[in-house]
């Protein structure tokens, strides 16, 4: 329950009994907010649950970290007691939020184990603790003389940990209720001009810098963690009308990558894009490439692409280059353009809770994107080189994981890099230059090897003509 005051408001909470741990309804585009399941949790086990703090009603209660819970509802007093008179109180808020609980009940998978009252506090409370913590990042409210010894932005480990929780997929609030919060929030504050979107990925960047364009845009995120996912998309391109695109045929089969998992996450490894591929095609001997990467599936009209060493071999070129968005990747006239991508623990996470969302909102989820990343990785990563724990993360990361070309952004990319590695000349002449000039030693055995056919043919020719000279003057 909930008191609607200003100077004591608390918010107390009441579970009641779980009902259903996979909703009826769950396949819904309304549910947006999932359990992780134990095939991808047993992968990376510590990964997906909160660390510091839980949001939402999955992690609500638990023990561990209620030491957050403290600091959210002095966030709450706070918040309330700057209120001006005629601003929103405590019941305010819990008003327009109770008016949406059927809508914030439909984005859960499982069933909710906490009554009306119950979940709009948990909703109130996590939601202006968020909205409250943004603000006071970037000075956007007047703060109490004690904000200088606050620990969640003076204890190094603290903001760290809370953004990483703040993206967790169990972890997750309506993004609807944060601008409904947020609405009401800065309606008695004029000084506030930027929008709930930009104020949440200027936080988030932080650890994961977005570029101030991409800070700029209009998003319809689903979560905090969608919100992050869709500021990496890549700039639209034209996407072909395709059977596979018909709902009709949302169902039909789809490739499942499913690669040996890493041994350990990745802890601090920080790889260059072409570092990595030029570590790949200077590596072993490329291991067989499935049949489901040889010959489309039925409803494909487009296959995964090969190994990088085979594409190599056609005549394929690797480039890095700078980019806005790592997934911005682009092949024309025979270079494959890779952007750079600096893997460090923060984004080996990220991309682990993207891939999930990914993958539990997939027929409704918009993108795919960082799916489509993680498959194309793993077709590059084909060979370990130097960067052996990069190269398995992404193995990990494609682990069990559904991918479906047809969804996919990098369509037109798998299609004309299969169209180009098709073509009979292209192979040919890459092949021979791979065979004679990929490295100094062979483009020297080569030149000398034409040098010795070169002097033999003159040695040939002289021998004949001396030889025939004297029957002609006979």
């Amino acid at each position: 329950m909930a008191n609607g005051g200003r100077g004591d408001a608390v918010i107390t909470i009441e579970a009641e009994k779980t009902k259903w741990l996979l909703h009826p309804l769950a396949g819904n585009e309304s549910c947006c907010i999932f359990r992780v399941p134990r095939c991808l949790a047993e992968i990376h086990p510590k990964t997906y649950q909160p660390h510091i703090v839980s949001i939402g009603p999955y992690h609500y209660g638990n023990q561990d970290l209620q030491m957050m819970q403290e600091h959210k509802q002095r966030y709450l007093r706070d918040l309330l007691a700057r209120t001006q008179s005629t601003g929103p109180k405590l019941d305010d808020y819990l008003q327009a939020v109770a008016s949406r609980e059927q809508d914030i009940r439909d984005c859960y998978s499982e069933n909710i184990k906490f009554g009306s009252s119950d979940l709009v506090a948990i909703m109130v409370l996590d939601g202006l603790f968020i909205i409250e913590l943004f603000c006071r990042e970037f000075g956007l409210v007047s703060l109490p003389p004690s904000h200088g010894d606050d620990p969640i932005f003076n204890l190094a480990w603290v903001k760290p940990n809370l953004i990483r929780d703040l993206l967790r997929l169990e972890n997750q609030i309506p993004f609807f209720v944060l601008r409904i919060l947020f609405e009401k929030f800065k309606a008695s504050r004029l000084d506030i001009e930027l929008s709930l979107s930009k104020l949440a990925l200027q936080f988030i960047s932080y650890a994961v810098r977005r570029p101030e364009e991409v800070l700029n845009q209009r998003f319809k995120a689903k979560h905090l963690l969608d919100l992050v996912g869709l500021s990496f998309a890549p700039q639209p391109r034209n996407h072909p009308s395709h059977p596979t695109q018909d709902k009709k045929l949302k169902h039909t089969p789809s490739l499942l990558l499913s690669i040996p998992p890493a041994r350990t996450p990745i802890k601090g490894i920080k790889s260059n894009a072409w570092e990595v591929v030029k570590n790949l095609l200077a590596g072993l001997k490329p291991k067989a490439v499935k049949a489901s990467e040889e010959t489309p599936l039925e409803g494909e009209s487009v296959q995964l692409i090969k190994s990088a060493r085979k594409l190599y071999k056609s005549g394929i070129k690797f480039k890095t280059v700078a980019a806005t968005s790592f997934l911005d990747i682009r092949f024309r006239k025979g270079v494959l353009k890779i952007p750079n991508i600096l893997i460090d623990d923060l984004l080996t996470d990220l991309f682990l809770y993207f891939v999930a969302f990914e993958q539990y909102h997939y027929w409704h989820c918009s993108s795919r994107h960082i799916t489509s990343y993680a498959a194309f990785m793993n077709i590059i990563d084909n060979y370990l080189g130097t960067d052996e724990e990069v190269c398995s993360f992404f193995r990990s990361l494609g682990k069990d994981v559904t991918f479906y070309t047809g969804e996919s952004h990098l369509y037109e990319l798998f299609k004309d890099v299969n169209k180009y590695q098709r073509n009979v000349w292209h192979v040919t002449w890459g092949e021979f230059k791979f065979k004679y000039f990929d490295t100094p030693w062979s483009f020297l055995s080569a030149l000398a090897a034409v040098i010795v056919l070169l002097l033999t043919i003159l040695q040939t020719f002289f021998t004949v003509y001396e030889y025939s000279r004297p029957q002609k003057s006979a």
